[in-house]
């Protein structure tokens, strides 16, 4: 009986899980005509409706938004999931910064650093 209560107790004080940050795992930049493809990959550990990676976006240096890629539901089963967005940088701009955001948490501490003018990186290669 003990022990039943400690369990309940402990389960009670735990509270609900949380799924954490958006991790950004890899991306890939494409130079096509008219902008660049960007094919993004995330993790997270998905809830459902209420707690789920909802977008990432590319920003520059100066943190202005270049293109946002909205995810309009959860990824509970599909993880790490790769989505895919056009995104016009302007011409000259040699680093930008992939973010992502989830439902709950907002924008990641995590920003991953992409050098246009280099074929690869930590955790991203540009075409």
């Amino acid at each position: 009986m003990k022990y039943g209560l400690l369990a309940s107790l402990l389960i009670l004080l735990a509270g609900p899980a949380v799924a954490g940050e958006v991790q950004i795992v890899h991306a890939r930049f494409e130079h096509q005509p008219g902008g660049w493809m960007v094919n993004t990959t995330l993790r997270h550990d998905d809830t459902g409706w209420d707690h789920y990676a909802d977008a990432w976006r590319v920003v520059n240096e100066k943190g202005e938004v270049l293109g946002t890629r909205t995810l309009y539901h959860p990824h509970q089963d599909e993880q790490p999931f790769t989505r895919s967005q056009r995104i016009n940088i302007p011409a000259g701009t040699r680093i930008v910064f992939v973010e992502a955001h989830s439902k709950e948490d907002g924008w990641s501490k995590q920003r991953l650093r992409v050098d246009l003018a280099k074929a690869s990186g930590a955790g991203y290669e540009v075409r």
